[in-house]
């Protein structure tokens, strides 16, 4: 029963190899044999013969024909002509082709059993890459529809595998075609077999490098273009993780039309697209991907430039290095046409020249003129086809408009922070070699270290991983003695190894964990039900943003007097929703700074937010952040308009953004407009008499009968100014008695507790 490829219905012979008899019969792709061998290659049922050659390929088997016996025998001896001719019993006669791809020489022994093919083994299409047998010696045009024709005359009835090399002569020249696919009749593509008989309907496609010296013409259906270097890629085995949709996308929009020859592209009346944007945080593979294109495009090697580089203090000479970058391009298309090969120019950093005109104050106008330089060149009156420019940026906003219309820079793609199956795919790739040479640990659960890698980008996954390493080369190496040999066996990268290296590389774009944990040092305490309600109202708007389809933004105020917990409860709220990015806005972070750049500072921190999928902003004490002094009163216009703009701003579509807002004086915030751009307020009060007992019960700083009396004189005190007056009391009367008074050994004595109180209360 013959299976998917054919069966073997004879015992595997040996036999030895020669070569073929005469340079025309090695042009044949045939194998010959003695005419007594000959049988035992017999296809039952049917006049082939096919001989299946060290598993490596099969061929159609023959033996020399005599048809021109007398016609030689006027020409050389009897002799000398059976020597050439006839093939010895037990020889099989191959040409060089064939032996170089069995990888056998003349006098070798070969593996060789009779070759059954199967049911509905004739070829649909069979695509081959044409190239020259002397490579380099001349420049050929090739009609596409002629050649198949030729072929299928000469090869019907052979079988053909993919990866086989045939040799052929046409029009007086000797080509080689190497079988790159192979598809049979009724049998998808995905599952195309290896091999199959070339019949009197199979399709040829004919591909041929630029390089190769052959022009293919006239190729029509199921034809496309050579663009690709490769068939398929693998985006992992190019160091690409995490970012297969935006691959998806750059793909249907920058090279489905490059895909298809010329004069598919001129039917529909369409032009390719010249340019892609790349944009989004640092770190996030722009620079990897837009390499990784110029690599797999079989055009000419990519031009990198960085951004700065084409600047020059010559008046001229800078638009002189941008016109330089299109003129291969230019030169090429002039005397190719259509035909010209693709030319990749990688530009990095592309904000650093391409800034929107009129923006910059220099007085050259240097940065205007390569706008405009770059807007000629790619779209001007003899703009080129055979240009691809890809650009990255940090900084999309700081690029001039008309660089992003149609015809342009038009296709636009954002290379975000990478999910978690995206930090998987980039923790694989960077940990697959250690894991091939066995130094990757067995409890390293790279699954559970990308859910806890939130918000990390690929350059800081990469540095997490070669954090890891050194944790582990460093238990190898000892200090006293340098010179020492290394045991590389003993070398293993483990989970714990990985767990410190991620508190040694921080995201940019992670919560700030230390910030948050700076507002409540003193962590958080059961403050009585008032307290509980807010921080279980806070928590819900927590859920409500993560599981909302209708509130992409919400924003909360968190109201009370000085010290009364609005920023610790604000920093647990963040600590305790497990977003991955938290960031706090206080005054001391933009202390010293002018009006506009404490807007750009705010701004920037909303920019960044809107890039992670659940984020969370702290503006602590917004009066300060105004600048709002009572005396006057002044404050900040300008950065009052700029947070009534950012809280009512939605996010981008897919992100989702919760603000939490801290003040002690919402009288002025409402006489501002600012209360009305939150979406809900909470009044955080002062303890009273029972919320203080509970308080004090938990520190158990004082004696039981001293509580109640210690509770009533702390009536109506915010909760930061007593854990202040705590601290000062448990000093004691002549100190040196806090840690004695916190290990539980001794108590406050009341009577200095209201001594300290009388120096906390104002009167």
């Amino acid at each position: 029963m013959a299976g998917r490829f054919g069966s073997q219905s004879t015992a595997v012979a040996t036999k030895v190899v020669t070569s073929t008899p005469s340079t025309d019969l090695a042009l044949t792709n045939l194998a010959y044999c003695s005419p007594s061998d000959l049988q035992s290659f017999a296809v039952p049922d049917s006049k082939l013969f096919l001989a299946n050659i060290g598993d490596v390929f099969v061929l159609s088997v023959s033996y020399p024909f005599f048809d021109l016996f007398f016609f030689f025998l006027l020409f050389c001896s009897l002799t000398a002509f059976l020597h050439d001719s006839f093939i010895r019993n037990g020889y099989i006669a191959l040409n060089a082709i064939h032996r170089r791809l069995a990888k056998v020489s003349n006098g070798d022994n070969v593996s060789v059993s009779r070759f059954i093919p199967p049911q509905d083994f004739n070829l649909a299409l069979l695509r081959v890459e044409l190239e020259f047998v002397k490579k380099g010696t001349k420049n050929e045009q090739v009609d596409a529809v002629l050649l198949a024709n030729q072929l299928r005359k000469r090869f019907i009835n052979q079988v053909m595998t993919v990866g086989q090399k045939v040799t052929f002569e046409y029009h007086g020249n000797n080509y080689i075609f190497t079988i790159s696919e192979a598809q049979l009749e009724g049998q998808e593509t995905s599952g195309a077999p290896e091999r199959g008989i070339i019949s009197g309907d199979t399709y040829f496609i004919f591909d041929a490098q630029n390089s190769s010296g052959i022009k293919v013409v006239n190729q029509r259906e199921a034809a496309s273009s050579n663009i690709f270097r490769h068939k398929e890629f693998n985006l992992q085995s190019l160091g690409i993780g995490g970012l297969g949709a935006e691959f998806a996308d750059i793909f249907r929009r920058a090279f489905a039309s490059r895909v298809f020859p010329p004069h598919v592209t001129n039917k529909l009346g369409i032009k390719h697209v010249k340019g892609m944007l790349l944009y989004g945080p640092p770190g996030t593979g722009k620079t990897l991907m837009a390499r990784q294109i110029g690599k797999m495009l079989n055009g000419k090697e990519p031009k990198i430039v960085n951004g700065p580089e084409v600047l020059s203090k010559f008046v001229g000479e800078t638009e002189k290095n941008v016109r330089d970058l299109f003129a291969d391009a230019e030169n090429d298309q002039r005397t190719r046409g259509d035909d010209s090969d693709l030319h990749v120019i990688i530009f990095d950093e592309i904000d650093a020249i391409c800034k929107s005109r009129g923006s910059t104050r220099d007085g050259t106008g240097v940065h205007d003129s390569i706008v405009n330089q770059l807007l000629t060149k790619i779209d001007g009156v003899e703009s080129l086809n055979n240009v691809l420019l890809i650009g990255m940026t940090n900084r999309k906003d700081l690029l001039d408009e008309a660089l992003l219309r149609p015809g342009r820079l038009e296709v636009q793609v954002e290379i975000s922070l990478p999910d978690e199956n995206g930090r998987f795919q980039i923790l694989q790739i960077h940990t697959n070699k250690m894991k091939e040479n066995s130094f990757l640990a067995p409890d390293v659960n790279l699954q559970e270290l990308a859910a806890r890698t939130k918000n990390y980008s690929g350059a800081e996954l990469e540095g997490v991983v070669k954090s890891a390493v050194s944790f582990a080369l460093n238990r190898q190496v000892s200090m006293d003695d340098l010179t020492k040999p290394v045991d590389e066996e003993n070398i293993k990268v483990t989970m714990e190894d990985f767990l410190n290296a991620l508190s040694e590389i921080v995201p940019a774009f992670g919560a700030s964990t230390d910030d948050l944990e700076r507002c409540r040092l003193n962590g958080m305490v059961d403050c009585g039900d008032r307290h509980k309600h807010i921080y279980q109202r806070a928590m819900l708007l927590v859920e409500q943003v993560k599981v909302s389809k209708g509130s992409p933004l919400v924003t909360c105020l968190l109201e009370g007097s000085s010290g009364s917990g609005k920023t610790a409860l604000a920093a647990t709220v963040g600590i305790d929703s497990d977003f991955p990015y938290v960031k706090i806005v206080s005054a001391e972070t933009v202390i010293g700074l002018h009006e506009s750049t404490k807007c750009a500072h705010i701004v920037k921190v909303f920019e960044d937010a809107y890039k992670s999928p659940l984020s969370i902003i702290i503006l602590d004490d917004i009066e300060r952040l105004l600048e709002y002094v009572a005396i006057g009163p002044r404050f900040s216009n300008l950065i009052s308009q700029t947070l009534l703009v950012l809280l009512k701003r939605l996010p981008p579509k897919g992100k989702k953004l919760l603000v939490f807002g801290t003040t002690s004086e919402v009288s002025f915030l409402d006489s501002v407009g600012l209360c009305d751009a939150f979406s809900v307020t909470y009044h955080l009060p002062t303890l009273k008499t029972a919320d203080a007992k509970k308080v004090l019960e938990q520190l158990n700083v004082f004696a039981e009968e001293d509580v109640d009396a210690a509770a009533e004189a702390l009536n109506d005190m915010p909760i930061k100014k007593l854990y202040m007056l705590i601290e000062m009391a448990a000093q004691g009367e002549h100190g040196g008695a806090a840690e004695a008074i916190f290990s539980g050994k001794e108590k406050i004595k009341i009577s200095h507790f209201y001594d300290c109180l009388q120096d906390v209360v104002r009167f």
